[in-house]
């Protein structure tokens, strides 16, 4: 059975000093997970990104603590070997510092080995009063999806040299109040490399470049179940939808030929026991 990744054996993992680049992909539910644990991924992101691939919200603002809770625990009846990371959705952090240690500790409780939120300097406190808590905490910058509407969409950020001055300034304060690795998302690539340098802690990115010392990609993304809608950083890898809509097609055209069920996949009982009924004829038998 392989050891299970934990928070502080990933904190050290910097591509600069010789580590491998870090790799993360989300999961949702128990099937996920364990497609997952199958790989040699090092962390699994329960995301707030299930509103849109999962529950068909069109942002992640709609997705709730609880449906947060239930998929965590889902994800970690797997038992996968990767960490397994719980992300805080909106409002679940932005209330107080209370609410926000007794949110996060929902996750813990649920199977998650570590907590992500959204956020820089202002989110400060939180970071924080988590890690006081014995609570592992991955940050995330640049562009914060529950931030959509204070940013005016879904837009890179870190495009200017104020910008990306600030992102810098904000990663470090990340590092310094215990973060053991940050999420960058939708930064130039050049921005993600300075960010990237400026830290002893790893970055991962999405959207970032390939400086950073890992990535991350939406399971549904990358598998081609989710087709509404791809970014540029994404590389799809399958085409799982469409494998799966030409099966049920199949299945679809089996039954109303009646070549499904065959009788190899039926059930069948001895032939006295049969006529015993009043069915009468030779057929095969268990």
């Amino acid at each position: 059975m392989a050891k299970r990744r934990t928070a502080p054996a990933l904190a050290s993992r910097k591509v600069a000093n010789g580590a491998d680049p870090l790799v993360m992909i989300t999961a949702y539910d128990y099937p996920s997970a364990r497609m997952v644990d199958a790989t040699d991924a090092d962390m699994i992101l329960v995301g707030d990104s299930l509103a849109m691939v999962v529950l068909g919200y069109e942002d992640t603002l709609s997705v709730t603590m609880d449906d947060m809770v239930h998929h965590t625990a889902a994800v970690a009846r797997a038992k996968p070997k990767q960490l397994i990371v719980g992300d805080l959705p909106w409002m679940s952090y932005h209330v107080s510092v209370e609410e926000t240690v007794r949110n996060a500790a929902r996750l813990i409780r649920a199977g998650a080995g570590a907590i992500k939120l959204e956020g820089g300097l202002q989110r400060l406190p939180m970071i924080e009063a988590l890690i006081a808590a014995e609570m592992p905490v991955m940050g995330h910058i640049g562009l914060t999806p529950q931030s959509v509407h204070a940013m005016g969409g879904f837009k890179v950020q870190g495009k200017s040299t104020e910008s990306a001055l600030a992102l810098v300034e904000e990663a470090k304060a990340l590092q310094a109040a215990g973060c053991f690795s940050i999420v960058l998302e939708g930064v130039p690539r050049r921005v993600a490399d300075l960010v990237t340098e400026s830290l002893d802690i790893p970055t991962v990115g999405i959207g970032a470049g390939p400086g950073c010392d890992g990535q991350v990609l939406v399971f549904h993304d990358m598998l081609g179940l989710q087709d509404d809608f791809v970014p540029k950083f994404v590389r799809v890898y399958a085409s799982l939808k469409n494998d799966g809509i030409a099966a049920l097609n199949a299945y679809v055209d089996d039954v109303r030929t009646k070549a499904f069920p065959s009788d190899d996949e039926s059930y069948h009982m001895k032939d006295d026991e049969a006529e015993a009924l009043g069915l009468y004829g030779s057929g095969p038998t268990d």
